[in-house]
């Protein structure tokens, strides 16, 4: 073993934690490598964030001319050159990419490895690990390797040429008649982006709602809202089998226990996410969950002192902030004075339009908790700035604590509802009771009016 071989620090996976952990860590001194098996950049800049948002703005752009009419503008007719489309996703998300890639080409330091990473035991008090054809020693090691779309075992479905979320933007055919399994978030949002774009859309979903975690006002009023687009749902459906027949997929699906079949031209599988765990964990002793998430306390270290992880991997909400903010908990245990935790307050997202944007409890979390609550709910139908950008459609719901009348949890249903968002999750960070959210001065007109006429009905 050559000293080029042993590093302070092993990074495995290039995602949103890894990438700048590695400049951060090698800035404070510390030999770091970086093991990337593919792109770098993660699932975000590869095949997630970056690009669905890029073709959820085209489909976006296609649904307005539309509405021309509303507007008072004559748009004849919207052609959509859908390979075009997935083109300016594809640009600018290798900008991305080789913006990454520059950071690594004048460096040794953090050195970036290729190829795929196993543990391959220990040697003294480091860790043996193989990274393509070579084998390298670090005295501590990060996971930050992802996840991947997790295949449900359905008859048939291994046979099909199946749409994922990893190889979505290869099918440069647009589907005439698209199927997704699953209602969750990637479920909801690619279905509105095919539909605008031009499929006939359908999804089917095992649950009796769409977006499962969300409180059932809220799912309900995301799925009239794509239904009215002409998105067509199944719920409490299960798939049972899937054919191919002559280029085209029949599925055969059962609710109520009755069984039928549907005819389509493609599927899509949004049913969750594996953990990319199999890295040969077990030859050093790293507990994992039977749903492969590898387990780590508030300061993500896993119970093999030295191993540490990042990103979905550890369980959690499974989103990119979440994961950049990983990187800064790290940093600050591996270089810092481990005071940054898993203690944070996490908002997200669901991109369809127009947008949830989401953070603390639902009412059904806050219905639950031993908390004495009050709930406040506000029509963006409502709202000036609405109405002048004919974005109408959506609520908003907030809860608060009744006695500290300190924010739990925010639901904005509108348009840009996860730019909004965000004056919550801030009083939220601040620990800072609504009133100053009540008291303050905003713009007129503005669709951030809105959030501050949610709070005053608690008046």
């Amino acid at each position: 073993m050559t000293e080029s071989n042993h590093f302070d620090v092993l990074i495995i996976g290039a995602g949103q934690a890894g990438i700048p952990l590695a400049h951060d860590l090698a800035k404070a001194g510390k030999h770091v490598a970086l093991a990337e098996e593919k792109d770098l950049g993660g699932s975000c800049v590869n095949f997630g964030c970056t690009p669905t948002k890029a073709v959820i703005a085209s489909a976006h752009v296609a649904h307005l001319a539309r509405r021309g009419n509303e507007f008072g503008l004559k748009i004849p007719t919207v052609e959509v050159d859908f390979p075009a489309v997935l083109e300016r996703a594809k640009r600018i998300l290798i900008e991305s990419r080789v913006s990454l890639q520059q950071g690594f080409a004048k460096t040794e330091n953090p050195k970036l490895l290729h190829g795929s990473a196993h543990f391959d035991g220990r040697e003294m008090d480091a860790f043996r690990v193989a990274v393509g054809d070579q084998f390298i020693v670090a005295e501590q090691v990060v996971l930050d390797t992802g996840t991947r779309s997790t295949i449900p075992p359905i008859e048939g479905l291994d046979k099909v040429d199946l749409i994922c979320a990893e190889n979505w933007l290869d099918m440069t055919r647009l589907p005439e008649h698209l199927v997704i399994i699953g209602g969750g978030y990637i479920g909801l949002e690619m279905s509105q982006f095919y539909r605008r774009i031009g499929s006939r859309v359908m999804v089917i979903e095992g649950a009796n709602q769409v977006a499962g975690h969300e409180d059932q006002d809220v799912a309900s009023a995301l799925q009239s809202l794509l239904e009215a687009e002409g998105i067509e749902f199944h719920l409490n459906t299960s798939v049972k089998r899937v054919e191919s027949i002559q280029g085209n997929v029949k599925l055969t699906v059962e609710k109520d226990k009755e069984p039928f079949t549907i005819s389509a031209s493609n599927v899509f599988v949004a049913t969750g996410r594996t953990p990319n765990t199999d890295l040969g964990l077990e030859t050093v002793g790293i507990k994992v969950s039977d749903r492969g998430i590898v387990e780590a306390n508030g300061r993500l270290a896993t119970n093999v002192e030295g191993v540490w992880v990042a990103g979905d991997i550890r369980g959690g909400p499974m989103f990119t902030h979440t994961s950049w903010d990983d990187y800064r908990i790290l940093l600050s245990q591996l270089a810092g004075d481990g005071s940054r935790t898993t203690s944070r307050v996490v908002p997200y997202a669901i991109f369809t339009d127009p947008e949830l944007g989401r953070v603390g409890m639902t009412e059904r979390d806050a219905l639950d908790s031993s908390e004495e609550i009050k709930v406040a709910r506000y029509e963006m139908k409502a709202n000036g700035k609405a109405r002048e950008l004919s974005e109408t459609e959506g609520f908003i719901k907030v809860i608060i604590n009744a006695k500290t009348n300190r924010i739990l949890g925010a639901a904005v249903l509108a348009s840009e509802g996860a730019e909004l968002v965000h004056l919550y999750v801030d009083m939220m960070n601040a620990d800072a009771p609504y009133t100053i959210i009540r008291d303050a001065i905003h713009i007129h007109p503005t669709l951030a009016e809105a959030i501050q006429s949610a709070v005053k009905s608690f008046e």
